[in-house]
């Protein structure tokens, strides 16, 4: 999954987008004016993919959305306590609104326990509680599976109690697997048993129980993840150019690292030279399974943008969320 630099494509961008290892364009604030500009980017790209293309964004609500005029401002998750009647519509308004421009998916829910602990985390995580941030969780999930999106829960297997930024450094959860266990896996647990699509794990290592980062830990992925809650969906590589995925190697390694501990799809974003050495240096390899977890993430958009803005689902969704956001965000 790479990135592109602006509102319009390249020649350069459209030969990358067309190369074999390609398989997805993740979309920023740079690359959003409006909404008629953002579809024609997206069509531009899909034209340049011979072949099958997914498109995704990081559109959870808060501090963290990427598409902002034009679309519905979402609260961050944690306001979700106050209406918890709200979190489902909120799925289905960014997943409905997402899909009548053309995105396949958004990097959502976050399933992070918030612990007082984590800034980057924060009011970006549903709840403190643990049964009530599952319950928020689940009830965005059901939201988005209803407009026609698949979700990816993230940060596997809890970026929650560390204080430190990944995108700035490799965080330390010093924590044992039980603690772990007893808390921040359960809204995974909950939501891969609802069937959960996608999940990014963390670049953050637990010592305690492994080595590595999770992103490229194979006891963090297959034996805890696969093997253990019997998670069948993509498993994507949070951003490789993060920070804290430096500590494993150059870009080539940290890719081969993360696809030998089980990820389906690699992230390598804002860094171009980065995403060609990647592109170059992995090896071109037909999975089957994979092929068909990533099917699942692709968008099933129920609506044009024009009939969405008409009907009166998105009206009244909109209008409640609209409300809601600016008496709490």
């Amino acid at each position: 999954m790479l990135d592109v630099a602006g509102l319009t494509l390249t020649a350069h961008e459209k030969d990358i987008i067309n190369h074999p290892n390609t398989g997805a364009v993740i979309l920023f604030s740079r690359n959003y004016q409006d909404p008629g500009q953002v579809t024609e980017l997206i069509d531009s790209i899909r034209a340049a993919r011979d072949g099958a293309i997914l498109i995704a964004v990081d559109q959870e609500g808060g501090r963290v959305q990427r598409f902002q005029n034009g679309f519905t401002r979402l609260p961050p998750a944690a306001s979700y306590v106050l209406a918890p009647e709200l979190a489902q519509s909120a799925g289905w308004l960014m997943a409905a609104e997402l899909l009548a421009v053309g995105v396949d998916f958004s990097f959502a829910p976050v399933l992070d326990i918030d612990c007082g602990i984590s800034e980057i985390i924060g009011d970006r995580s549903f709840s403190t509680d643990c049964p009530l941030a599952t319950q928020l969780a689940s009830a965005f999930r059901k939201g988005m599976n209803a407009a026609g999106m698949a979700a990816t829960g993230k940060h596997f297997p809890g970026h929650g109690a560390v204080a430190s930024d990944s995108h700035l450094t490799l965080p330390v959860d010093g924590r044992d697997l039980d603690s772990i266990r007893a808390k921040d896996l359960l809204p995974f647990k909950q939501l891969i048993a609802e069937g959960l699509e996608g999940i990014m794990p963390a670049h953050v290592v637990y010592p305690a129980c492994d080595p590595h980062p999770a992103g490229f830990s194979p006891f963090w992925i297959q034996q805890i993840l696969r093997q253990e809650l019997a998670f069948d969906g993509v498993v994507f590589s949070d951003d490789l150019s993060m920070e804290g995925a430096a500590s494993v190697g150059d870009f080539p390694e940290r890719a081969r690292l993360a696809q030998q501990a089980g990820c389906d799809m690699i992230l390598v974003c804002n860094n171009p030279s980065a995403a060609m050495q990647v592109l170059e240096t992995l090896p071109i390899t037909q999975d089957p399974i994979r092929e068909r977890r990533l099917q699942r993430m692709q968008g099933k958009p129920t609506m044009t943008r024009e009939q969405l803005m008409q009907s009166q689902q998105w009206q009244q969704h909109s209008t409640l969320i609209t409300q809601f956001t600016q008496n709490h965000a």
